[in-house]
């Protein structure tokens, strides 16, 4: 059977959210693809949030990189952070190697900086190696 456009299979990376979900007030965490694929996500999340989350944060990611090119007017966009407030708490996503982003749940009293600046240290310690989505193989290469 040919592949098509399928993702090879991965290795489980949920550990590398370990960390972060040591944090006070951190709820869960998730490495996502930019198609929308859930790459790891934190113990507790269920298969079907996750999978919620993964297609939901790439189409924002998606649409913040639009509305910054259209406000800016310059389609050359590089996200650092997306970050959403709500009375339920905070979600954070940053960039983690190719094609990749990593995101976290925290509840409303988080410490933002803390948060983030842990975000940035796990991408830089272990993103380009780990969190990078490979891209999708083409059966005609």
């Amino acid at each position: 059977m040919p592949n098509g456009t399928r993702r090879s299979p991965r290795e489980d990376t949920s550990w590398v959210l370990a960390p972060l979900l040591e944090l006070p007030h951190v709820v869960h965490a998730a490495v996502i693809s930019g198609d929308g694929l859930i790459e790891a996500a934190s113990p507790g999340m269920e298969r079907e949030a996750a999978e919620g989350v993964a297609a939901m944060m790439s189409a924002l990611q998606g649409a913040a990189r639009t509305t910054t090119a259209a406000f800016s007017g310059n389609f050359d966009v590089g996200l650092r952070q997306t970050v959403i407030e709500s009375d339920r708490g905070w979600v954070f996503a940053v960039p983690a190697g190719e094609n990749t982003c990593l995101a976290v749940y925290a509840g409303p009293d988080v410490n933002m900086g803390v948060v983030t600046h842990h975000m940035q240290v796990q991408v830089a310690t272990l993103g380009a190696k780990t969190m990078s989505s490979p891209p999708r193989h083409d059966a005609s290469s």
